[in-house]
Parts: structure tokens; C-alpha cells; sequence
């Protein structure tokens, strides 16, 4: 089996901790993905991991050999990536930031289960509040920081794309563009940054014949903001977005392709802020996070990533972390 030099873990295996909506669906992307060859799903109710484990190994066939079974913290040791989904769920009409008590209380029976074991890979944090969960992750697992970041908000900024593809009628994948701070409702569309295959937003906007740019920038961050809970009044639950979103990190790092994503992980001191995760653009690989990328803001944009960083760092204040 090949291994990760640095780690000494099996970069072909990855753990899944949660066996719910996200972390099935998570599962299945990655069966499929050809990524791994050995996937060990965890949940507190483990006839459901191994169901899940059954019914998605029944697609084997038709994909990538890989071994897929449920087992316990146990099997996490060597694995290069754990992927942590476990948390309650969000309902309608409640915010990702409603979840923190619950959540952080899951955290605290997980954390210490995975560092008991002295895993050596890349801690993955999906579940929400991300970017409190993943600064609460990396003060409990004692891993180095780089090597624990959460899903951030990679799937608010595909969530983009895909709003300005159609807006524009073009590629969604020749966009150029981020959300940032908070996966939540604080989070900022980077406007100033923005391009479409190098060509500055409004110009070319103007190229597709569209020059209402505040209006049409405005509506298009709201509803990215507000996709998740659109979604989750129709469904109850969101998954499939986020699960692509967990295997292209995946890929990121497996690959060790470098790849910039704007994943959450802790902030050093840029725009002033530090002590905190917040999802940034970072360039991403076999050693997790190497480095946040420098993003032209405006003024505008600079303030609202610091008011959006006060409101995490009080929440997690309130909640003693």
C-alpha cells in the first residue's frame, strides 16, 4: 500500500465519523470517486454504518475496487483523512450557529476518541457550525493546525459559480470567485476579486449585456446565502452539494494537486484577524493546509470578514472554548 511519508498513514483509507444524510452521501461520492481503496464508516449506531456500508459496497461493481465496512475508532489509526459529519442536524427556520451547543458537546465525546488513538493524517470537519467546530477540533485533537480543517465554505463558493453560470450563460467552472468568512448567514461574497476567466466581473457582465451590477450582485449573494435553508424546507436535509464538495478536498489532497479552496482553517494574523477558523482561500494538499492565499478586498469586504470573525469568536466565547 502506498504510503504518506510524512504521516506513515495509508493515504489509500479514509474514515468517515457520522452515518447520516451528509456522511452517506459522503460515503457514496468517494466509492465512486476512485480515491481510496479502504473506506471505514463510524456512527454511535452501528447497524446503520453497516448498512450504509452494505448497500453503497453493492455499487462496487460498478466503480473502483475498494474494501467498504463499518468499524470503530479503532480502524481510524492509519487512515490519511477523517472525515467528521457526526452532529444534529439542522431544521427549518434554525441557523448553522443554533447548532453549537449540541454539536460541540458531539465534538467533545469524538475529539478525544480520535486523539486517543494518536492519528497522524488530516482531521476533515464537515459538520456545522464549520468553522467553530473546526477551531474546536483543533484545540482538542492537539494535531498541528494545518493538518485540521473544515469544508469551509467550498460549497458556497460552487453554490456561486453556479448562480453567476447562469446569470452570465457560461461555464460555471471558468468562474473565478469566492465566498468567505463564515459558512453561515455572515458570510461574504468577494466581489472585488472576482473574474471570469481573467476578465474582471462587470466588464464582463457588460459583454453578456447585464449592467444593473449592485442589484444583480446583491440578489445573487442572498441567494447563495440562503440556498441551504431554501433546501432544506424542501428536502429537510442537504447532502449532495456538500458531499461533491468533501471529494473534490479529498481529491485536493490525495493528489496533492495544491489546489486552492476556500476551506475553513485558523486565521495567522491576516486582515488582523487570528484565533480563529474562518473558510479563506488556502492552497491545499497531502499537508493539509499550506497557505492562505492573499485576496484583494475592498474596504467594505475587510470590515464585514471582521464583523463576521467577531461573531464566531463570541459565540465560541459563550460557549467556553
Amino acid at each position: 500500500m502506498e504510503k504518506n511519508c510524512l504521516n506513515c498513514t495509508d493515504v489509500r483509507k479514509v474514515a468517515i465519523v457520522g452515518c447520516g444524510f451528509v456522511g452517506a452521501a459522503c460515503a457514496f461520492s468517494l466509492m465512486q470517486s476512485g480515491l481510496f481503496s479502504e473506506m471505514v464508516l463510524i456512527d454511535s449506531d452501528k447497524a446503520k454504518a453497516e448498512g450504509e456500508a452494505l448497500d453503497i459496497s453493492h455499487g462496487v461493481p460498478f466503480s473502483k475496487p475498494i474494501k467498504i465496512y463499518a468499524g470503530d475508532y479503532d480502524d481510524i489509526k492509519n487512515s490519511s483523512i477523517v472525515i467528521i459529519t457526526a452532529g444534529a442536524n439542522q431544521k427549518p427556520g434554525e441557523t448553522r450557529l443554533d447548532l453549537v451547543k449540541k454539536n460541540i458537546s458531539i465534538f467533545k465525546s469524538i475529539i478525544p476518541e480520535i486523539k486517543k488513538r494518536d492519528f497522524k493524517g488530516i482531521l476533515l470537519v464537515v459538520a456545522n457550525p464549520v468553522d467553530i467546530l473546526t477551531t474546536v477540533a483543533i484545540k482538542l485533537s492537539g494535531l498541528k493546525e494545518n493538518m485540521v480543517f473544515g469544508s469551509g465554505t467550498v460549497l458556497d463558493t460552487a453554490r456561486l459559480k453556479y448562480e453567476l453560470g447562469n446569470h452570465l450563460d457560461v461555464d460555471s467552472r471558468s468562474i473565478h470567485a469566492f465566498i468567505i468568512g463564515e459558512h453561515g448567514d455572515s458570510e461574504i461574497a468577494a466581489w472585488s476579486s472576482a473574474n471570469v476567466s481573467g476578465i474582471p466581473l462587470n466588464k464582463f457582465c457588460e459583454m453578456r449585456g447585464h449592467f444593473n451590477h449592485e442589484e444583480a450582485m446583491e440578489k445573487i449573494a442572498e441567494n447563495v446565502k440562503n440556498s441551504a435553508y431554501e433546501i432544506i424546507q424542501k428536502k429537510r436535509a442537504t447532502y449532495f452539494g456538500v458531499a461533491m464538495a468533501v471529494k473534490r478536498i479529498c481529491e485536493a489532497i490525495v493528489r496533492d494537486e495544491k489546489s486552492i479552496l476556500s476551506v475553513s482553517s485558523m486565521m495567522k494574523g491576516e486582515f488582523d484577524i487570528e484565533g480563529i477558523s474562518l473558510s479563506m482561500p488556502a492552497i491545499v494538499g497531502k499537508n493539509g493546509v499550506e497557505t492562505h492565499v492573499p485576496l484583494q478586498l475592498s474596504d467594505r469586504e475587510k470590515q464585514a470578514l471582521k464583523n463576521s470573525a467577531g461573531t464566531l469568536r463570541e459565540i465560541l466565547k459563550q460557549n467556553e472554548i
